[in-house]
């Protein structure tokens, strides 16, 4: 399934915030947190054990360029919780399993506001503060170089 929205994604480009020979780095339609990203590999893989030496290098590039991106949204360095995705290793092959990895920064509108998972959020549904197509945009604005400090 995570192969068949990557394609859709690529087609139309409007939650697309960078993308590189090997990865895609984007902001999925169902993200609850403000500038949550994701990176898809574009090929169909299993695990990080299955990446060729171009695919590590261009995975490198792909956290380096999203990363510089948050520190330049707010211009400050911007903190955030990362995860790998890959299939289980215990229990059998998982041939459909597509390898992605989730970005979820706490930083809100500034610098200042954060955000994490409280209360109703936890216990209910996350509460999406800004469109996947907003915080796409504002990404995809920002430089690949860092930030000047003022």
């Amino acid at each position: 399934m995570l192969s068949a929205y990557l394609q859709l994604e690529l087609e139309i480009q409007e939650r697309v915030v960078y993308e590189n020979d090997h990865f895609v780095v984007l902001v999925p339609f169902w993200a609850v947190w403000p500038y949550e990203t994701i990176i898809i590999s574009k090929r169909h893989l299993t695990s990080i054990k299955y990446f060729t030496e171009a695919e590590i290098k261009s995975l490198a590039d792909a956290i380096k360029i999203l990363t510089v991106k948050y520190d330049n949204l707010f211009e400050t360095s911007f903190p955030y919780s990362a995860g790998m995705h890959q299939a289980p290793v215990n229990s059998g092959d998982y041939p459909e399993w597509h390898w992605h990895m989730h970005f979820y920064p706490p930083l809100l509108r500034s610098a200042t506001v954060k955000k994490f998972m409280v209360g109703y959020e936890m216990l209910a549904s996350p509460q999406r503060d800004i469109t996947a197509e907003f915080a796409a945009k504002k990404l995809r604005e920002m430089p690949q170089v860092h930030y000047k400090v003022k």
